[in-house]
């Protein structure tokens, strides 16, 4: 009875031998296979190109944006600074409706007075040129409607402030093309703030309505004759060497 259970032990240790280790060893050696260079070769070229994509060009491009980002922050606002620099100058000047509003009394330049001046000439042709720079009337006004006797209204505009040139050239472009023959008065004699020798009586309707329109402008009169100026200047001290 012992004899058969050695052979078949020893069919069943043969069994148990070197071929399973063979096919193991040929399996392993087969996934080695399959996990070594096609997979790490794949990785190796996604990981170098992934590389490749981090390079330069980004830089390069937020350089470029921000450089036009700052152009966009350059002189401009220094320019708008200036223009309300003129603005401001200019605004220290009032209106007439300003001077009716706080009633206050205007004050005609007496250099205005007998300048000899033809209203039918430019206003360079005035022999004392250094008066034309001076405000027409203090305190100074941006506008003021200046009144002919036969009614007509003429207006001297400056936003930095009426001059007695500006009043000269209103005057002028309103007579130039009229001949000499045409005027029965052609020269300056002077210009009058009404308001300063009358009185109104503002509770009456009519004379408060008045009182306004007079306010707000000046009455020109004017002379046959040229006349000759009373207020300093060159006529005077040309008169006292007489």
């Amino acid at each position: 009875m012992a004899e058969p259970l050695t052979r078949v032990d020893s069919a069943v240790q043969g069994l148990s031998t070197s071929p399973p280790k063979d096919k193991v060893n040929r399996v392993d050696s087969g996934v080695q296979d399959v996990s070594e260079s096609p997979l790490e070769e794949k990785f190796a070229r996604v990981e170098s190109g992934v590389h490749d994509l981090s390079i330069s060009p980004p830089k390069e491009t937020i350089t470029r944006v921000d450089s036009a980002v700052q152009g966009l922050f350059t002189s401009p606002p220094k320019e708008k600074v200036s223009h309300r620099r003129t603005s401001s100058s200019a605004a220290a000047v009032s209106s007439m409706k300003d001077m009716w509003e706080t009633r206050t009394k205007l004050k005609v330049a007496p250099e205005t007075q007998r300048t000899g001046w033809k209203i039918n000439t430019s206003s360079s042709t005035v022999e004392e040129k250094d008066i034309l720079k001076k405000p027409l009337v203090t305190p100074m006004v941006r506008a003021i409607e200046l009144i002919t006797d036969l009614g007509s209204v003429i207006v001297a505009r400056n936003r930095q402030g009426v001059t007695i040139k500006d009043a000269l050239d209103a005057i002028y472009k309103a007579n130039k093309k009229r001949a000499d023959d045409e005027l029965d008065k052609a020269y300056l004699e002077g210009f009058e703030w009404a308001p300063e020798h009358t009185e109104y009586n503002e509770e009456d309707d009519g004379e408060g309505r008045a009182m306004e329109l007079e306010w707000q402008r000046l009455v020109i009169h004017l002379s046959s004759t040229p006349g000759v100026s009373s207020v300093g200047g060159k006529k005077k001290k040309k008169a006292a060497a007489e």
